[in-house]
């Protein structure tokens, strides 16, 4: 149990571009749950920061989203 000032607050982003889907143990490819343009609403520390000419981005796999906002 974590007091209400230890909780970390759940961030949102929009999704900018999206992978092929994971790969499935029958060599399949799983399908998303997000498209291109959706806003999401992911944890505080999920992901992996990178610079890519001089814009930061935040890449996460799709598991690490805890929601979709419609």
């Amino acid at each position: 149990m974590l007091p209400d000032a230890a909780r970390e607050k759940p961030q949102r982003g929009t999704v900018l571009a999206v992978g092929p889907g994971k790969l499935l143990d029958s060599g399949n490819r799983g399908r998303l749950q997000v498209a291109v343009g959706d806003t999401v609403v992911f944890a505080a520390y999920a992901g992996t920061d990178v610079k890519i000419n001089g814009i930061e981005y935040l890449l996460i796999d799709e598991s690490d989203i805890l929601a979709v906002v419609v």
